[in-house]
Formats: C-alpha cells, sequence, structure tokens
C-alpha cells in the first residue's frame, strides 16, 4: 500500500479538493482506495457525504479500543472508501503526546489496511505538530499544494531542509502550484522564481477556477461530476504525474524507510499498483 499525504501548514490552499479528486482518480483507475480525513473540521468526509462514527474518538483508536477498519465506510464510488474524520481529532497531537514511540503510531495504526488497499490518501489539517511529523513518517510521498506568494515558497524551503535535516530520503515530495491567477504579475513571477529553484515542483497548475471551488457546494468530485470538463482534465493530469513520481520513487527508499519508521522495511519501494481487488466495502 503507497501511503500519500495531502498536506501544508497554511490553510485555504486547496488540499481538501486535491485530495478526494485525487482518491476519486485512483480508485477510477482500478485501485482500491482508502482516503482518512485527519482533519477534524472533516472538509473531505463532507464533500464525500460521509457521516462520522460514534466510536471513532481518537483517543480510542490510540488506546486500541477501536480499530481503523472498524470506522471505514463507503464512499458510493466504486473501489474508493472512507475514514470520516471526527471533531476529537484536534486533540490528535495531545493524545499521541501521551503514548510511547508517538512518532511512529500512525504508521503502525495503517499497518493491517495493507490487506485491504493499494493506497491510502490523508488529507491532513493545517499547521505544524506531532501528527504532522507522523504524517511525514507514515508517508510514501507528500503532495503540497502551494498558493503563488512568498510565504508559501518560504514555508517549502523550511520542509525541504527538514526532510533533509531528518535524512528521508525516501521520501517524495511533490509540490504543485494551486489557486493560480495568471492575470496577476505576481503569480506569474513567483512561478517562475519557484521553478527555476525547484524543478521538482509538478508542471501542472490548478487555477483558481469558480468551477472548482463550486465542487464543495454539488459535494461529487469533479471527474465524476464533469469528467469532461476542464478542471476535472487538470485534476487528470496531476494525478497521472504523482502517480508517475510516485512510481519511480527515489533510490535507497528501503534503507531510508527503515530509519523513518524505526523498524523493518516496509514496501514503499515498490511501484504503485495499477490496479488492485475492489476493498471490503466499495
Amino acid at each position: 500500500m503507497k501511503i500519500i499525504a495531502v498536506t501544508n501548514i497554511k490553510g485555504g490552499v486547496g488540499k481538501t479538493t486535491t485530495a478526494v479528486n485525487l482518491a476519486y482518480l485512483a480508485a477510477a483507475g482500478g485501485a482500491a482506495t482508502l482516503l482518512w480525513d485527519l482533519d477534524p473540521q472533516g472538509a473531505a468526509t463532507y464533500a464525500l457525504r460521509g457521516e462520522t462514527h460514534e466510536r471513532a474518538s481518537v483517543k480510542r483508536l490510540l488506546a486500541g479500543k477501536v480499530e481503523l477498519e472498524e470506522l471505514i465506510v463507503a464512499s458510493g464510488y466504486p473501489r474508493l472508501d472512507l475514514l470520516p474524520a471526527d471533531f476529537s481529532y484536534r486533540n490528535f497531537a495531545v493524545h499521541l503526546a501521551a503514548r510511547r514511540h508517538p512518532t511512529e503510531r500512525l504508521l503502525k495504526m495503517s499497518r493491517p489496511l495493507r490487506e485491504i488497499y493499494a493506497t491510502l490518501f490523508l488529507d491532513c489539517p493545517a499547521g505544524i505538530s506531532l501528527l504532522s511529523e507522523n504524517v511525514l513518517r507514515a508517508a510514501d510521498a507528500i503532495i503540497v499544494p502551494l498558493v503563488p506568494t512568498p510565504l508559501s515558497l518560504r514555508l517549502l524551503v523550511q520542509l525541504y531542509e527538514f526532510i533533509a535535516r531528518e535524512g528521508w530520503t525516501d521520501l517524495v515530495l511533490l509540490p504543485f502550484f494551486s489557486l493560480v491567477d495568471r492575470r496577476r504579475s505576481l503569480h506569474t513571477e513567483l512561478i517562475a522564481a519557484a521553478r527555476a529553484q525547484f524543478p521538482q515542483i509538478l508542471a501542472t497548475e490548478v487555477p483558481y477556477w469558480s468551477e472548482i471551488e463550486r465542487m464543495s457546494v454539488r459535494r461529487v468530485p469533479l471527474p465524476a461530476s464533469a469528467p469532461s470538463s476542464a478542471a476535472a482534465q487538470l485534476y487528470g493530469q496531476l494525478w497521472a504525474e504523482v502517480r508517475e513520481r510516485v512510481s519511480a520513487g527515489p533510490s535507497g527508499a528501503a534503507t531510508a524507510r527503515t530509519q523513518r519508521s524505526g523498524g523493518a522495511a516496509m514496501t514503499s519501494a515498490d511501484s504503485l499498483p495499477a490496479e488492485a481487488g475492489t476493498s471490503s466495502t466499495a
């Protein structure tokens, strides 16, 4: 199972829209896919018309009194399942800090899911916390939506520096520009400067379109509601880039993953599956 997190320190950059559309496309391509909404605000859960499970408190999860598999619900789309958010997730970092090996809990909790899913997407809350470090340790790839502003680029530099400092050479970092308005000269200038500094930024850019904003009103992934639309095509291009980069992966992944997880090497060196069996709840 590949774990792909969508995250940014800043909020309002298009994380949830990205996570929902790419998870849908992964499932539509034949892979059994799970989207775990880690944000207590539950935007991804809302977008997929999910409902919180009454037993889904983070305290119960981390104490082992309830298993992740018990909380999975069908999304209504083939091969795509949802782990809904819970408002208790606002205290995720607090409860993590009380556990042994707190930076590795998310990876350990997700291990049973490997028998069911080919891809696990994590829709992450904004900010820096112990949960953020758990995500970085667990993920095979990090998708970072970037609004073309000086602050966004500064945060990207800090993220690269943190990953380099930790020696996580197996972690695939996938920044891309979101909410782009090419009519603004500042956006055009910043994107050009960033691409010169970071050639690994994905080529696909997601513009600031009302069609994309309306997804939260329709509560349907764009490729499902309007598959031939320009917006849906853009997310298709974005997923193609992400999938290619994740499948290629960096060299030395198995060794570096061992350092991150603190245990035996995981399967992150494997290629992203083109197809997988149908999930248990889809």
